[in-house]
């Protein structure tokens, strides 16, 4: 473990950091969390750190540090070589964790306070200066708890309480809570006026002591620069909260099982890269499962986490032969793919950005959203479908280019009733296959929408959920049944209402008392006056996942209203029975890119199924990124592209094509005689159309490609309607 196991988590505390999102207070107040202070900058634009366990219990242990600081200088240490090995992890910030409750409370610096391990070489200091001067950050592990004072010894204390009391002139019992309290907040002041450069403390929970004796405001007056983060309890004037991740959930390496408080606040997840053995250094070299943690980082990127990586250094500092061995393989990889991990945000969450969580014939992964371009996002699948084909909700995004980032390949894309295909994959990387999406921006969301509420909360109305931002949210006050009313202002085509739940609960039943605090069953209503609303239009149950999710509903009304029957958790779980917090929700008028009432509007023609010579070609000109070449000569020689129609009946069907003069398709709908359909163009960079009235059936229709005797224009794409 990285530290012990909690004692309280403050939840309640947390509900107040929203609240201070925009206060900017140089000099925090216990009683709230900052949010958005300057100091923090760094964090926020932080993909990963490297977790460094490394003391007297390294193995093999010592139990005297005299003869521990001679081993490790002896052995060869030197700071560049962890820098070097967390930039290969493409990690932005270390964490020295050596004074540890489990690991002898070693302090890596020539302390002047005694009581515990204290060496003559400034290590830590040495650490700075390496990773500053590469552009990394140093932030210093603190303990807060004495309970394993005699751990791995035979007898005696790895805490000198006597001489720390002649230090102090009084008596002081360092493995007291409270005389440890004293201890380690003694050496807090010590390390900030010592190294101005440090970027902070990482402290695992939280001491009385501290907290009477206002240790972080004053840590935040003496060094404006430093943060301060916490593992296991949400100590709310703490810039970041950090959970230990485990598997336990489906896929296993999903969003951290115990992130218990919701973005905007910082939020870290800390796991072992090995997989077995202590966190530390235990003389033994385990395996590092590449999918395990690559789908944990990148998941944790995927959901605006930060992922602190745990690496067990021997005495000498150096990696064990397959951990060093991950870290060269994973410096290579993570290149390939940087751009969609770095200067972005989880996507599907507060920031936008298309649907993460589980999608199509088995595949799952995240997306991410860029940070200065709202309308460029990346699809990571991390657990690829069976077959070509993903399919993933829009969440109103019109789509105009996907590519594979590794490869820059364009690929085939349709979009219709807010799911975007993605055809034509011809291979799936083992850990993470990237979609480069384009985007021309959201479409079809009502604005101007009034929202009401059955029940809220002090302090968070139902508008909160109807506001367009996502730093306020709507509280159910613990009530279900309970409904969210959407009042249009006027009789209007709703296809779906997007809900986008607070994310500050586990996504799954992890024990007894921790649940998912997520909708469950639900009715949709709709009514013409606000008053009369006769049975539900749509019932139905949502999963509990993560992410915004949608309810589809086919109506044209001015009132509409979702009833929350009931939610995840269980009533053994007291803190998230019948709790339910929405950030937003919203109602759409129409499907980005069209396909209202399941009708398809666009298909690309590199989405469809391809015979004989027909081939993918780029194409600058060409919507998507590409077109198709070879169709015709023979009737081998073919583009066969699928489209939904929800009624029977004549449609009109517009084909993009590229052509230097004049050149026919012969088009078969649903098998039937070709109808001919020349296209006229001036040059082969430039797609010209033509429309053809088509006679579909209400469902699928299969619409083939062809010319049996000449060869057919390149085909870009085709609309409908």
């Amino acid at each position: 473990m990285a530290g012990p196991p909690t004692r309280r988590r403050r939840r309640a505390a947390a509900l107040v950091a929203v609240a201070s999102l925009i206060l900017g207070m140089s000099l925090v107040s216990p009683a709230r969390a900052d949010l958005q202070h300057p100091r923090q900058a760094y964090l926020r634009n932080s993909v990963a750190g490297l977790f460094l366990h490394w003391g007297q219990r390294t193995s093999p242990q010592h139990t005297n540090c005299a003869q521990w600081e001679a081993d490790v200088t002896n052995g060869g240490w030197t700071p560049d070589y962890w820098v070097s090995e967390a930039q290969k992890l493409h990690a932005q910030y270390l964490v020295l964790a050596t004074f540890h409750s489990r690991l002898g409370y070693a302090r890596p610096w020539p302390s002047s306070i005694p009581g515990s391990c204290r060496t003559t070489r400034d290590f830590l200091g040495e650490l700075i200066t390496a990773a500053n001067a590469r552009g990394l950050k140093v932030i210093l592990y603190m303990t807060d708890d004495p309970q394993w004072h005699n751990e791995g010894l035979s007898s005696g204390s790895w805490l000198n309480s006597s001489a720390y009391s002649g230090y102090k002139g009084h008596t002081v019992d360092l493995t007291t809570r409270d005389g440890f309290g004293e201890f380690s907040y003694d050496n807090f002041f010590e390390v900030a006026n010592r190294y101005p450069n440090l970027s902070g403390f990482w402290i695992d929970n939280d001491n009385a002591y501290w907290e009477s004796h206002n240790l972080y405001g004053q840590i935040y007056q003496l060094r404006p620069n430093y943060t301060i983060s916490n593992n296991n309890e949400d100590t709310p004037i703490m810039d970041m909260i950090s959970n230990e991740q485990k598997t336990g959930m489906s896929p296993n390496y999903d969003y951290p099982q115990a992130v218990y408080t919701a973005a905007p606040r910082l939020i870290e997840a800390d796991f072992k890269l090995p997989s077995s053995g202590a966190w530390w250094y235990d003389g033994s070299n385990p395996t590092v499962d590449r999918r395990l943690t690559l789908g944990r980082l990148i998941t944790n990127a995927g959901s605006s986490v930060k992922a602190l990586m745990a690496e067990t250094a021997q005495v000498n500092g150096r990696f064990p032969s397959n951990q060093e061995s991950f870290n060269d393989f994973a410096d290579g990889y993570l290149d390939q793919i940087w751009e969609s991990l770095n200067g972005t945000e989880g996507g599907g969450y507060m920031y936008g950005g298309l649907k993460p969580g589980f999608w199509n014939n088995g595949a799952h992964g995240v997306t991410t959203i860029s940070k200065t371009n709202p309308n460029l996002h990346y699809i990571h699948v991390v657990t690829p479908p069976s077959g070509s084909t993903l399919q993933v909700r829009d969440n109103g995004y019109r789509i105009t280019s996907v590519t594979n980032l590794r490869t820059g390949a364009a690929l085939g894309f349709s979009q219709a009733d807010g799911t975007l295909t993605i055809n034509g994959v011809s291979g799936w990387d083992p850990y993470d296959t990237v979609f480069k999406v384009t985007s021309s921006g959201r479409e079809g969301i009502y604005s101007g929408v009034t929202v009401g509420a059955t029940a809220s909360a002090s302090g968070h109305a139902a508008s909160a959920a109807g506001d367009g931002s996502y730093l306020t949210y709507w509280d159910s006050d613990k009530t279900t049944p309970v409904s969210l009313t959407f009042d249009l202002g006027s009789a209007k085509a709703v296809k779906y209402i997007g809900i986008n739940q607070r994310e500050d609960s586990v996504a799954y039943a992890r024990s007894g008392t921790e649940q998912s605090a997520r909708i469950r069953d639900y009715r949709v209503y709709v009514s013409s006056n606000g008053t009369s609303w006769g049975s539900p239009v749509k019932t139905g149950t949502l999963p509990s996942h993560r992410g915004v999710q949608f309810v589809d509903v086919a109506a044209t009304t001015r009132y509409i209203r979702l009833e929350v029957v009931n939610t995840h958790a269980a009533s053994s779980d007291s803190t998230r029975y019948k709790r339910l917090r929405v950030d937003e929700a919203w109602i759409g008028g129409g499907y980005a890119g069209g396909g209202g009432g399941g009708d398809t509007t666009l298909v690309e023609g590199e989405s469809g199924t391809l015979n004989g010579s027909a081939a993918v070609a780029s194409c600058s000109t060409c919507l998507g990124g590409a077109k198709v070449r070879f169709i015709g000569g023979n009737a081998n020689n073919h583009a066969t592209l699928t489209v939904n129609a929800s009624t029977a009946g004549s449609k009109q069907v517009r084909v993009y094509a590229e052509v230097n003069g004049t050149r026919s398709f012969l088009i078969s709908v649903n098998g039937g005689a070709g109808v001919e359909v020349p296209v006229t163009g001036t040059d082969w960079y430039s797609p010209a159309s033509v429309a053809v009235t088509l006679s579909l059936n209400a469902g699928a229709n299969t619409l083939r490609f062809y010319n049996n005797g000449a060869n057919a224009p390149d085909l870009d794409r085709i609309t409908v309607g």
